[in-house]
């Protein structure tokens, strides 16, 4: 009798992890420090499974699916939007970590996410530093907000954390920058992606961390994955607008500022910009296609390792 093929999902916590295989009641926990994770990886590696799915959970995942990799366990890390849609399609409504890790297995049964190769420690690293740098500048914005409306007591702590901040922010854009540098690849492409008018340190170092896929990827699935991408709004004789939504929120963000940049500084989009508003584009509909046209542009740089001044030379 052929053996069934086995499917598993784990549902993430802080302090627990559940796993469950498809097809079985049981589902075993863990927890969720370095001894757990030894016990869950060695409990599924016994299984032999054809794929393990986990959520995307704000880096909490990364710890066991890096462990599952390294054990040579097929893992995929998908989206929680995806896992969430799949769930109510299937009638589990009901939401604990035993059913969540249940509708993970089930998902990876019938979906069959791609497993893929999880990034290096030094991306990791990288990715994290990057990570805590969005985080500084949110609390800066945030700071600098509740400062204007705080009486002069709390003024005066908010303006010291403030310039705290700054200083950790100085110290965070020095460390993303001797990463770069200290890695000769990481330095090349920095080279070539800063190399475009409007690309800065930050649009080149959110790339190289939090989109390795760049260059490896035709322009429709780059610009999908960053979220860049029309998507269709269309039901019977009803035609709706497109919109883009969905992708890696932190590269459209950064790629979103370089692009204002761009449309000033940059001849290739400044001139793509002024046609298209001369057409009756939104700004804000031009400015997307100039997000995806610069997004373009940097994949098929990355792709042929090539630098601007030999694009547009011109322009350069």
């Amino acid at each position: 009798m052929e053996k069934a093929t086995v499917y598993a999902g784990i549902d993430v916590s802080k302090d627990r992890l559940d796993v469950a295989v498809y097809g079985k009641d049981k589902v075993s926990s863990f927890r969720n420090d370095e001894e757990g994770i030894e016990q869950a990886v060695k409990s599924l590696k016994k299984l032999l499974p054809a794929l393990v799915v986990l959520e995307a959970t704000g880096g909490i995942e990364m710890p066991v699916a890096a462990a599952m990799g390294a054990a040579g366990v097929p893992v995929a890390v998908v989206n929680p939007r995806q896992t969430r849609d799949f769930g109510k399609a299937t009638g589990k409504l009901a939401k604990t970590d035993v059913l969540d890790a249940k509708m993970l297995a089930h998902f990876a049964s019938a979906v069959h996410p791609e497993p893929k190769a999880l990034p290096d420690a030094t991306v990791q690293e990288f990715a994290a530093i990057l990570a805590r740098r969005r985080q500084l500048v949110e609390m800066l914005v945030a700071e600098k907000n509740r400062s204007c409306t705080a009486i002069k007591p709390v003024r005066e702590r908010i303006r010291r954390h403030i310039a705290w901040l700054k200083q950790e922010l100085d110290s965070t854009d020095k460390g993303l920058d001797q990463a770069v540098r200290g890695s000769p690849l990481w330095r090349e492409k920095d080279d070539l992606l800063q190399s475009v008018p409007g690309v800065g340190p930050v649009l080149s170092s959110t790339l190289l961390g939090q989109l390795p896929e760049l260059g490896t990827l035709n322009r429709k699935k780059i610009a999908a994955l960053v979220g860049v991408a029309p998507l269709n709004r269309d039901s019977g004789k009803f035609r709706g607008k497109r919109s883009v939504w969905g992708g890696r929120a932190s590269v459209r963000t950064a790629l979103y500022m370089s692009t204002l940049v761009a449309t000033r500084h940059n001849p290739v989009i400044k001139a793509f910009y002024r046609r298209l508003c001369a057409a009756g584009k939104l700004k804000k509909v031009a400015l997307t296609a100039c997000m995806r046209k610069l997004l373009s542009i940097l994949n098929a740089m990355m792709k042929n390792h090539t630098r601007w001044s030999s694009i547009c030379p011109a322009n350069s």
